[in-house]
């Protein structure tokens, strides 16, 4: 009989499963302190000394459009109605925009 608290003991895992940088390395920076660390699912932009910006207003309502538009409303920080983001000029957030440039307005930030 198996006492209850037993536990078995985990399976291999075969090399190259585990992506890198999942555990932190000997020697790094503990995790900082709860009240240092900023809300869970709050992205901020770069600072502005990372180049240009845009400013992204929604302007149209996610109701009834397919739902990677409203993920991708999300992923640029918009989520209601008149709100307004400050976004890196990159890329990728020109390609976000992209997808949902029927749902918001898009203006170079002074």
């Amino acid at each position: 009989m198996v006492p209850s608290s037993w536990n078995p003991p985990p399976p291999e895992v075969p090399p190259g499963t585990i992506p890198t940088g999942t555990f932190a390395q000997a020697g790094a920076a503990a995790e900082p302190a709860a009240a240092d660390r900023e809300r869970p699912g709050r992205r901020k932009a770069p600072a502005a000394s990372g180049g240009a910006r845009l400013k992204v207003t929604q302007t149209g309502s996610p109701i009834g459009r397919k739902g990677y538009q409203r993920a991708t409303l999300v992923g640029l920080g918009l989520n209601k109605m008149h709100r307004t983001r400050l976004v890196p000029d990159t890329p990728s957030m020109r390609g976000r925009i992209v997808k949902v440039k029927h749902l918001v307005k898009v203006e170079p930030a002074e």
